[in-house]
């Protein structure tokens, strides 16, 4: 029988406590999923200046974090607990590095140029506050680039820290697109020494990969599908890592993200105009005219209603949509638009909405309560993604009977099964090809659907509907994978 284990999970964000992206939902619920099988769970995070401290219990004594050249800072620690659950969640306070308007970037979007030094900082000080807390970790579960000097902290300047001396690291890789790749001179920072500053280690393009690092040293690395885990071992998806991403591959697994259902279901849901489920949907027709009129659109209940929540970014296909947009406009739909990011995509769509008023409306900005109307008014929800590491808001639809259209990469492949109109089988539709002409025929596809074969439609939705993506899932092939990072950290010390 598995015994329960003190999980270390080092974050750059949390939901509710500050949130640019799925890492944030994955830091805020797959701890509290762990806790529920009977692990001893410390999240550890930033308290960035968006995060009011009032609520906040502060720890006594300030935290002492080496930091190489730049001597011993002092850090504030303050207690919290993740929303619904007994985890505590400590919040590094540290003004000189956390005390600003963004999490990452400034207002211009422009990335701090001491990132490096911000991410170190909050690294170290998460192992140093196990020191303070008593708390020995079996697992150090460490996210992205943010936090993925751990692993080599572990194997470095802890490896004989009788904290940590027993404790196995697993790295998960949320994006790849994001590497932490910095001047090398931060090998003093992390006091790691400068013999792993070479091509298998750190070393990249003779700057620091921070990222890279941590693959090499992690016992376990993970990403959030199973497709994903396969795709970045590739140089279409591989960002210039996937050489070393194959060379550490018998470590490497998919593991699929889960998704809160406290939160994301339509028979519950505080923000939608008349709950539904998938025994009675004549809810879902009241949230449709409900987002028709929140957007100005005209109330139609046969039109087919194509939903858009996230990042205005490349990786989402917006560039995708922007050259096919004219092409859509011919076609009897509306689409409404929810998010925020480059100010090229924010300007184009905003015009679009005003010379289509009546097909095309658009939110520049992000709002919970939207993207809840959304998924439940819509009838189609379009993620036409270049890559998905995972990918969330196609799970949400389904659970809400909005049927995903998907470009099939990552998270969305492994989770949409394309409509095959010889079986009326599937829960979505699926193009493979970045083109906007696979992504106008596969749009032109799932409008037919709707309003040509309605009950087979109907037949998807329920079949979505009944789709279950939760976190208990997960967190047990998490469960199985911090007991094998344990072997192989056993299997090492023997070497």
């Amino acid at each position: 029988m598995n015994h329960s284990l003190n999980i270390l999970f080092s974050t750059s964000e949390a939901v509710p406590f500050a949130k640019t992206g799925g890492l944030a939902d994955v830091s805020g619920t797959l701890p509290k999923a762990l806790a529920k099988l009977g692990h001893n769970v410390v999240v550890v995070m930033p308290r960035y200046y968006c995060i009011d401290r009032s609520n906040l219990e502060p720890l006594n004594e300030p935290l002492i974090v080496s930091m190489g050249p730049m001597g011993e800072l002092f850090a504030g620690v303050y207690r919290d607990y993740l929303p619904g659950s007994d985890v505590p969640i400590y919040l590094i306070d540290y003004e000189e590095f956390f005390g600003r308007s963004g999490l990452y970037a400034d207002e211009s979007s422009f990335s701090y140029t001491d990132n490096d030094l911000r991410f170190i900082f909050l690294s170290r000080s998460a192992l140093e506050l196990c020191k303070r807390l008593e708390f020995k970790p079996d697992i150090v579960h460490s996210n992205d680039w943010h936090t993925a000097v751990q692993p080599l902290l572990l194997k470095s300047c802890y490896a004989f820290d009788e904290t940590f001396k027993d404790t196995a690291s697993l790295l998960t890789i949320h994006n790849l697109q994001y590497q932490g790749q910095f001047f090398k001179d931060i090998v003093d920072v992390m006091e790691v020494g400068w013999e792993h500053f070479n091509p298998y280690e750190l070393e990249a393009m003779d700057g620091v990969n921070l990222l890279k690092g941590g693959i090499f040293h992690a016992d376990v690395v993970t990403t959030v599908s199973r497709k994903y885990a396969q795709e970045i071992q590739t140089p279409e998806f591989g960002f210039g890592l996937n050489e070393h991403i194959c060379a550490h591959s018998h470590k490497l697994y998919g593991v699929l993200n889960g998704v809160d259902y406290d939160e994301w279901n339509p028979s519950v849901d505080p923000y939608i105009a008349k709950q539904y489920d998938i025994d009675n949907m004549s809810g879902k027709e009241v949230c449709k005219k409900d987002l028709q009129k929140r957007f100005n659109l005209p109330v139609r209940d046969n039109v087919p209603l194509i939903g858009f929540v996230g990042r205005l970014a490349e990786q989402k296909g917006i560039g995708l949509i922007a050259g096919v947009i004219e092409g859509f406009m011919h076609l009897d739909i509306q689409i409404v638009m929810l998010g925020t990011g480059e100010k090229w995509a924010e300007g184009f769509f905003s015009d679009i909405a005003n010379r289509y008023p009546k097909k095309f409306a658009c939110h520049i900005g992000y709002s919970n309560e939207l993207a809840h109307k959304i998924e439940a008014g819509s009838d189609l929800f379009l993620m036409p993604s270049l890559f998905e590491p995972c990918g969330l808001n196609q799970i949400y639809s389904l659970r809400y009977g909005t049927l995903p259209i998907v470009r099939a990469t990552g998270g969305l492949d492994d989770t949409i099964h394309n409509y095959d109109p010889a079986t009326k089988g599937g829960n979505g539709f699926k193009f493979y090809h970045a083109t906007t002409e696979a992504l106008y025929q596969t749009v032109k596809w799932a409008v037919e659907t709707y309003c040509y074969e309605p009950e087979t439609y109907q037949l998807m939705q329920k079949r979505a509907m009944e789709a279950r993506f939760d976190w208990e899932k997960s967190a047990k092939a998490y469960e199985d994978l911090y007991y094998y990072a344990l072997y192989a950290k056993r299997v090492q010390n023997y070497k």
